[in-house]
């Protein structure tokens, strides 16, 4: 795998999936079995942590309790023997970057934890890392303060240009703040590219399901040339054009859509599939619906619709599904997908 210099990559994926492992590794807080990792062109593997030249921001940020804000931000500066004078300039600058300037003399118990977080943000800016590291920084947040850490963060990382990786379980976080998203599964890189690559076209039903929301259907296929491709779900037969090159071979498969490229229409009308309301979830403009649906690989599928027109559980419907966009796995059974 390669790092573009300059880019935001985000390693997504489950707990327990080797993320922050990998990010140990570019660290150099542990020794790897095999392989070999460069930083702009040096050979880094053997190298100790304190001469990578790496920044880090850990979950729980790690800051010294008995320190000042400028003295936590300094720390790094002091290790390196950097002149007095020159640590307190990089100390000011840092903290003007994180807008924490007037907190200088504080201690990390008189900070929000929003506050917290930009004190070990410009801790890992101020030693100007070549590559900087961040482990779920914003798990602790809460959902408004987390989304402004984020574009923060971005516009930071952007204005300095600096090779960043990012490790989250977050799908919607990797999609709004990357320029490419790394999504990992037992130890593997199951894809990488940028995140609407990502998510219009996964290259896997693993990579399906585990970022956005995913319509799983039961079909046959019957018969495919280049990107169209002939399928039956239960007796009703479908024409599609897929988003992907590599096609199962005929037989058993899991159809992929996702939510919003499906839509209500009446039961029985061509081309859809039958449907019945299990739940309406209101989320203030639209409201989700989730589908009883003896099609789909579950039995269950979700629509989102305009809140004034969803409907109460019972009501029977059909589930128009789209001509393009689709994508064709080999079949899993449920429960599986890995």
């Amino acid at each position: 795998m390669k790092i573009r210099r300059g880019e935001f990559l985000t390693l997504l994926g489950p707990s327990g999936c080797g993320k922050t492992t990998l990010l140990n590794l570019i660290a150099g807080f542990l020794d790897a079995d095999g392989g070999e990792l460069f930083i702009e062109r040096d050979l880094v593997t053997q190298m100790p942590p304190h001469k990578r030249e790496i920044g880090i921001v850990f979950q729980n940020y790690a800051l010294f309790p008995h320190m000042s804000v400028a003295d936590n931000v300094a720390y790094g500066l002091r290790t390196r023997r950097v002149p007095k004078a020159e640590t307190a300039q990089r100390v000011r600058e840092a903290l003007a970057l994180v807008k924490l300037q007037d907190f200088a003399d504080r201690r990390p118990k008189q900070l929000s934890g929003g506050q917290q977080q930009r004190v070990a943000l410009a801790r890992a800016l101020v030693i100007r890392p070549r590559v900087l590291l961040l482990d779920e920084p914003f798990s602790a947040l809460d959902r408004n303060l987390r989304t402004s850490m984020q574009v923060e963060l971005r516009e930071i990382q952007t204005r300095l240009g600096l090779t960043t990786v990012f490790v989250t379980h977050d799908q919607n976080e990797a999609l709004s703040l990357s320029d490419r998203i790394a999504v990992m599964s037992r130890g593997h890189i199951r894809q990488i590219g940028a995140p609407a690559d990502i998510y219009d076209r996964p290259q896997s039903l693993f990579v399906s399901t585990f970022v956005g929301d995913a319509n799983l259907f039961s079909a046959t296929l019957e018969r495919h040339a280049g990107s169209s491709a002939d399928i039956l779900i239960g007796d009703m037969a479908f024409k599609l054009d897929l988003f992907q090159d590599d096609v199962p071979p005929a037989g058993a498969v899991t159809l992929f859509v996702r939510p919003e490229q499906c839509r209500l229409t009446e039961p029985g009308a061509p081309g859809s599939v039958h449907a019945s309301v299990a739940l309406s979830v209101y989320q203030g403009s639209f409201a989700e619906l989730h589908l009883d649906c003896p099609a789909a690989t579950t039995g269950r599928i979700m629509l989102r619709v305009p809140a004034a027109e969803a409907l109460g559980p019972g009501a029977n419907v059909g589930v128009a599904l789209p001509r393009q966009g689709a994508a064709l796995y080999p079949f899993e059974a449920a429960g599986s997908v890995h």
